[in-house]
């Protein structure tokens, strides 16, 4: 296992922009006894309600948001370009069928049972705050549903959760 420190939020030098969306990050909640990780390319960092906070999206038939529901804190994974591969099995595998963990040869680590993925180089340890589901109607523009909610993702929307960003993490 890796060593990890806190890290000072305020020394935080990152584009969300490419770190999130072509990078890609892993989600990740449970706790000891089972811990499931996902895939994400939507997403963000900034300050609501007085808090630093990452916010992320969950599309409903995915098995890692019953870990999100279920637990207080999730965790926000940045990896090095090398772990794409895992990144897209993480994508494309569902945690129902196999453990992504064990199949994968990621590792899972906790800090106070909050699951955090050791190969990562920086980890967001995030407290949920909100959890606000995302309907047909909160679309200002036909052309959301159109691209992002067309065919067999009908109806399978995304839930968005802000968690306040209790540790920065990095090796």
């Amino acid at each position: 296992m890796h060593q990890f420190q806190p890290y000072p939020i305020e020394l935080l030098e990152l584009n969300p922009f490419t770190k999130i969306s072509s990078e890609w990050m892993l989600i990740a909640a449970g706790g000891k006894e089972k811990t499931n990780a996902m895939t994400a390319s939507w997403g963000g960092l900034g300050v609501l309600w007085g808090k630093n906070v990452a916010f992320i999206f969950v599309r409903e038939n995915r098995y890692t948001k019953e870990f999100i529901d279920k637990e207080e804190y999730f965790s926000c994974n940045f990896f090095e370009k090398k772990y794409l591969n895992d990144l897209k099995y993480f994508g494309v595998v569902s945690g129902r069928l196999e453990d992504k963990f064990k199949t994968s040869g990621l590792n899972v680590d906790y800090k106070e049972n909050i699951p955090y993925v050791d190969e990562s180089n920086f980890i967001f340890l995030c407290k949920k705050m909100a959890a606000v589901p995302i309907t047909e109607a909160h679309f200002l523009l036909p052309e959301i549903k159109e691209k992002w909610y067309s065919g067999k993702d009908d109806g399978n929307l995304h839930t968005l959760y802000v968690g306040e960003i209790t540790d920065v993490l990095a090796r």
